[in-house]
């Protein structure tokens, strides 16, 4: 019996090492290479920012391993047909994964998670050996097995939903320095460059956005085709439309700087509006806060030194 526990624990222990890990890689790019930005910079001419070491350390090393290892348990889940598999990739570059094996390290953390959970679950009878245990034994599996299965995803929504609303919030200026460069006389593809290159500190995320789109048109792609990659990549509707206006005027020869700067002003009053939608529910949000944690109390605080004085009182009457 003792065998088994200490079985169950290392198969749990090491699944849950697994998982953590390769989700890790999986955040970080994998770990192994150079990016694709930098690689091209390099290739170009142009410096680059980050530096290699010669020889990985050991924490690389089982960290690359653990990733290896993840993305196989990945694959033997995966679905074979490849089309499905790159429908999927576009929720990770949504979420910012541009790994090109993100959706097999996802399923495998999303399976050594399942693991994990219905260890812990067929290992609770035997460290708590009720009868009561035994007979929920199978809805313990069931629930551990929808846990780790659910949690994954979870990750995954939530880092897309922090990533959209980053980019929103710095979609507006990042426009109206965009605005400010083709009225000065610049081509969009120059505007594009130059406004990644100026909001990489304030707007990292629309800045490496862009920063891809620039070097996509450099490596030869239309700029239409290379436009609407930047808006699947992001999936806003904001930049959704302001790709149809970009392709709309190339298409139809008009004033890039006129269709920018509407655009933009466009922009700017709905970043206003969702500050006032935002401010008017203020009021309703607080609302249970003040009333389960502030009223009490606030009330204890005034109506406290009363009670003690009635009660002096009342202990005074009655002796």
């Amino acid at each position: 019996m003792d065998y088994t526990v200490l079985l169950i624990v290392g198969a749990a222990a090491v699944s849950v090492f697994m998982a953590a890990m390769g989700i890790l890689g999986l955040a970080r790019g994998g770990g192994a290479t150079l990016n694709v930005v930098q690689r091209i910079e390099r290739a170009s001419g142009r410096a680059v920012a980050a530096s290699q070491t010669a020889e990985p350390t050991v924490h690389l090393r089982l960290g690359r391993w653990l990733f290896d290892q993840v993305r196989q348990l990945g694959e033997r889940i995966a679905p074979k047909d490849r089309t499905t598999l790159s429908e999927e990739r576009v929720r990770f570059l949504q979420a910012g994964l541009r790994h090109h094996q993100a959706p097999l390290v996802f399923l495998g953390a999303r399976l050594a998670l399942m693991i994990v959970f219905v260890s812990l679950a067929f290992l609770l009878p035997v460290l708590f050996p009720n009868p009561a245990l035994k007979r929920f034994l199978f809805l313990f599996v069931t629930l551990g097995a929808l846990i780790g299965y659910a949690v994954p995803g979870m990750w995954l929504k939530s880092r897309t939903t922090e990533r959209k609303r980053t980019l929103l919030n710095e979609l507006p200026d990042a426009l109206d320095l965009l605005v400010v460069c083709v009225e000065a006389g610049m081509g969009l593809d120059q505007a594009i460059e130059r406004v990644s290159r100026e909001v990489a500190t304030s707007a990292p995320e629309i800045s490496k956005e862009l920063k891809l789109l620039t070097l996509e048109l450099r490596a030869g792609k239309k700029r239409h085709d290379a436009l609407r990659g930047l808006s699947l990549r992001i999936g806003l509707d904001d930049v959704d439309a302001l790709v149809t206006l970009l392709v709309q005027a190339d298409s139809f020869g008009t004033s890039v700087a006129t269709t920018l700067r509407v655009y933009s002003e466009t922009m700017r009053t709905r970043r206003f509006q969702r500050a006032e939608e935002t401010a008017a529910k203020l009021p309703v949000k607080l609302l249970f806060p003040l009333v389960l944690f502030i009223l009490p109390a606030l009330f204890v605080v005034i109506v406290g030194p009363a009670g003690l004085q009635l009660m002096d009182v009342f202990a005074r009457i009655n002796p």
